[in-house]
């Protein structure tokens, strides 16, 4: 065979190996919104500075359901809760025995947690883009379109349209990095769980 006409086969080849993949992660975000509507699963959240290294652990569960519901429950040594029932947003800080409140059109607007929580019209907050497949991982980079979203860029990871990774850079250049396991798609939840009640005697910060 002639070897222009060899090469121009492995060249195409490689380009179609890597159009797949680049087309990958954002296919599979756009399938995680139209199948998934509930989500549960279990995390591992590390925090790096802007040198890499490791500031914070934590491990803990959270619970997602459209639209706009979701439940991150932080356990030991920095036991948090933030629950959306839909209208608003409660941050607990069981340390600091502070709870934060805000409106669901403020925090999802423009946060990571709209890229889970919201729906198929996320492009209208972020510019999406395809990223090469990592470690098996597809992925799809999100920048927010409002300057003051208080993040710079969202990376999620898809193991096969399942919900894999997330990783985040913040304003001040530190990293977040989330992974997700024993995930389970469309569980059966109980509106209760999205619930919050301010417990008694506690410092509530609204706007």
């Amino acid at each position: 065979m002639n070897k222009k006409l060899i090469k121009a086969l492995i060249a195409f080849s490689a380009w179609c190996v890597m159009s797949a993949a680049l087309a990958d992660g954002v296919d599979d975000l756009k399938q995680f919104y139209q199948s998934t509507q509930a989500m549960r699963a279990n995390f591992k959240q590390t925090v790096f500075d802007q040198k890499g290294r490791k500031l914070q652990e934590v491990n803990g569960t959270m619970l997602l359901q459209r639209p706009n519901k979701f439940r991150w429950d932080y356990q030991k040594p920095y036991e948090q809760q933030i629950i959306s029932d839909g209208r608003q947003v409660f941050l607990f800080d069981v340390d600091l025995q502070q709870v934060t409140v805000r409106t669901v059109d403020k925090v999802l607007g423009t946060s990571p947690a709209a890229l889970l929580a919201g729906g198929p019209n996320v492009e209208e907050s972020f510019r999406l883009s395809r990223l090469l497949d990592f470690e098996g991982l597809q992925r799809v980079q999100a920048k927010p379109k409002q300057k003051d979203s208080g993040f710079q860029v969202v990376i999620i990871s898809f193991d096969h349209s399942k919900l894999a990774e997330m990783r985040l850079v913040d304003a001040f250049g530190q990293s977040t990095h989330i992974v997700f396991s024993n995930v389970e798609a469309n569980p059966s939840l109980n509106t209760n769980q999205f619930l919050f009640s301010i417990p008694k005697g506690v410092d509530v910060v609204g706007e």
